[in-house]
């Protein structure tokens, strides 16, 4: 169907945001051209203000807009603990559990050769600036090809420096049937099993 030119622009601009297919970006399209005017004008000064005020923290990586971020300025986070991970929104999800109170840094990414990206790429060297006073560093990459060879590169590269490191465990969902989980998360659940 042929759309007016602004619609089409919008459309395809909402098109090119991740997970957003042609459908739901005519959906949304349609949502904030029939919702009041302030709707709309809302979220473009969001958007606006983010893109503006949002930057990385000179100290772990994460998006923030103070510098350095309300993670790494808390006095009350275990200075000795270094959770790294791959980008910012992993940060959150760890966070969402208020299982570790340690602070984060943020790689911005993983090695990916085919992708181009080579630890050259990514935040190490920032990550070894900040090891002085730091008993354990906890590889949080994800569990995938690059985020694998990206924690052994970094377990390589740490472990000489007489610091700790450590992955996270991995293995069955809680409250899971055994008959849905894959084979290499099984695998891993086996390898990682512990004394009870």
């Amino acid at each position: 169907m042929q759309y007016a030119a602004p619609i089409a622009r919008l459309i395809e601009e909402l098109g090119r945001l991740p997970g957003v297919g042609p459908k739901t970006a005519q959906r949304l399209a349609f949502h904030l051209l029939l919702a009041d005017r302030e709707e709309a004008v809302r979220l473009a000064a969001a958007i606006v203000e983010a893109r503006e005020r949002v930057r990385h923290c000179s100290v772990c990586w994460n998006l923030t807009d103070a510098d350095p971020c309300a993670l790494c300025s808390d006095p009350a986070r275990d200075r000795s603990l270094i959770c790294v991970v791959e980008e910012p929104k992993d940060v959150a999800a760890l966070e969402r559990s208020r299982a570790f109170r340690g602070l984060y840094h943020v790689l911005q990414g993983a090695i990916s050769p085919l992708d181009g990206i080579g630890p050259d790429k990514l935040r190490i060297k920032e990550l070894l600036d900040r090891l002085g006073g730091v008993r354990e560093v906890i590889l949080a990459t994800n569990p995938d090809v690059e985020g694998e060879a990206t924690a052994l590169y970094l377990s390589r590269l740490l472990q000489p420096l007489g610091v700790k490191v450590t992955r996270l465990a991995r293995g069955l969902p809680e409250g899971g049937d055994l008959d849905y989980v894959d084979e290499v998360t099984l695998s891993r659940a086996l390898e990682g099993r512990r004394e009870m």
